[in-house]
């Protein structure tokens, strides 16, 4: 199994008091897969993602990526891990203003030690006429679109979204959905996404519900949707 969690725990103590954020929780991923995890606001799938990408780390149990023993590695393998192995979306694009879209994808390649070709990521994200507009040039659903091309040229073995498709109206979320697909297909990256939208886990090869702190289920799809058929 590519990525492993087995029994994680975590706890924030705000003065005397302690909340306690993940429950236990465990789940599993294959190479190639995409999987989703569901959960309302508050529900711990955000930290779940922090562990697994080595920018949190658990009060106990375990995280396994590719064989990377996650939660035993200390503070400057954890950053070789994130540089060289996790590639990151989040809801909000956090491009570089006064760089290029080629130069805020080349800062990340040029960090990594087996990247992709800038101009095969900006092809695959449609983004090629754009390498040489800045980041107020772009609307929302184009610097999603630099920010997966950013994340995505490292060739990370694991990408990780955190609510990708948050800011985005219908019509563009769809077509970053439908984009993170053929980023899967065409390079074959495992990829893990939250969100609280259920209508997307029908594109999803595996789906957790997460409810406070806990997966509640999992769920197998044998059938998977295209995004662009995806309907919320």
């Amino acid at each position: 199994m590519f990525l492993r969690v087995l029994d994680l725990k975590k706890s924030y103590q705000t003065g005397d008091v302690s909340t306690q954020v993940l429950k236990g929780v465990g789940m599993n991923l294959d190479k190639g897969e995409i999987g989703v995890i569901l959960g309302p606001s508050g529900s711990g799938k955000s930290t779940l993602l922090n562990i697994i990408g080595g920018v949190d780390r658990s009060d106990s149990g375990k995280v396994s990526v590719d064989s990377i023993e996650v939660t035993e590695l200390k503070d400057n393998q954890l950053t070789d891990y994130r540089r060289e192995h996790i590639g990151f979306i989040f809801q909000f694009y956090n491009l570089i203003p006064n760089l290029t879209v080629g130069e805020n994808i080349e800062v990340v390649s040029n960090i990594s030690k087996a990247p992709l070709s800038t101009e095969e990521i900006l092809t695959a994200v449609g983004m090629l006429d754009k390498k040489y507009r800045f980041p107020r040039e772009l609307s929302g659903g184009e610097q999603q679109r630099v920010s997966i091309a950013r994340a995505v040229v490292k060739n990370p073995k694991l990408l990780l979204c955190d609510e990708p498709t948050g800011a985005l109206d219908f019509s563009t979320s769809r077509e970053i959905l439908k984009l993170l697909q053929q980023i899967n297909k065409k390079f074959g990256t495992t990829i893990l996404m939250i969100t609280h939208n259920t209508a997307i886990s029908a594109m999803a090869n595996r789906v957790y519900r997460v409810r406070s702190g806990e997966i509640v289920e999992e769920i197998i799809n044998d059938k998977i949707i295209s995004a662009e058929r995806i309907e919320w």
